[in-house]
């Protein structure tokens, strides 16, 4: 494939914890030479103590990723005029849906002053792909890869958090968003699912989707995710 059919482009891989948006980061910067933006979530001093009390260190953990965030979006701004891809494991919009989740009264209202001064200094993506699974699996897989400060992460609160997600996709307009059911798409080690997200990729960037490919996502229509237990709203 050309490096020509990529010029310019910014693509977002979204979705809940645990769920492969990362590793499917580092598959396109492996196959397509993408430059990644990764959310700085192993640098956070105060994740860890925000899953194990979220309500004493929701604040320090949003400003800190509320700055990190802004640093890497300012680059997209300046992109590399030898880079064709860029991509990332996060949208900046998801920065204010977690403090609606986390923070309240004065916390909030401190949050959304500093919000509010940096909002336009955000690239807008070509398309986001949100990769979704069910809870359960989700959980096994939050288990399964055993980092530390992500063990005493609730189901209730992965719950919600999906919930916030497809109210945000409801209204979001900068770009389209595909939701994809990852649930039995194994790309970390089976050779075949790579190829195939890649070609769901290249035929989005490419403006020809592949047959069968998830459709832009639109609110209050059925979901292509039968066995989740949720309903977007």
């Amino acid at each position: 494939m050309s490096e020509s059919k990529f010029t310019s482009k910014f693509i977002v891989i979204e979705g809940l914890i645990g769920v492969g948006k990362t590793t499917l980061c580092k598959i396109l910067q492996r196959e397509r030479d993408a430059q990644l933006i990764l959310e700085p979530a192993e640098d956070n001093p105060f994740l860890a103590s925000f899953y194990a009390d979220p309500k004493r260190f929701a604040f320090p953990a949003q400003m800190f990723y509320l700055h990190s965030r802004t640093l890497q979006q300012n680059k997209l701004l300046q992109p590399s005029l030898f880079q064709h891809l860029f991509v990332s494991d996060y949208i900046f919009a998801k920065d204010r849906l977690f403090a609606e989740q986390t923070l309240s009264g004065e916390e909030f209202g401190l949050y959304e002053r500093f919000s509010s001064l940096l909002a336009n200094q955000v690239a807008k993506p070509d398309f986001v792909l949100f990769l979704d699974a069910p809870t359960d699996i989700i959980m096994g897989r939050i288990q399964k890869r055993g980092i530390s400060s992500e063990q005493s992460i609730q189901a209730e609160y992965l719950d919600e958090l999906r919930q916030r997600y497809y109210r945000l996709w409801d209204s979001y307009t900068d770009a389209p968003v595909y939701v994809f059911n990852s649930s039995n798409t194994n790309y970390a080690k089976n050779e075949d699912d790579v190829q195939h997200m890649l070609k769901l990729i290249d035929g989005w960037l490419e403006g020809n989707p592949l047959p069968g490919s998830p459709l832009p996502y639109k609110p209050n229509q059925p979901s292509d995710l039968p066995l989740f237990n949720f309903q977007p709203q």
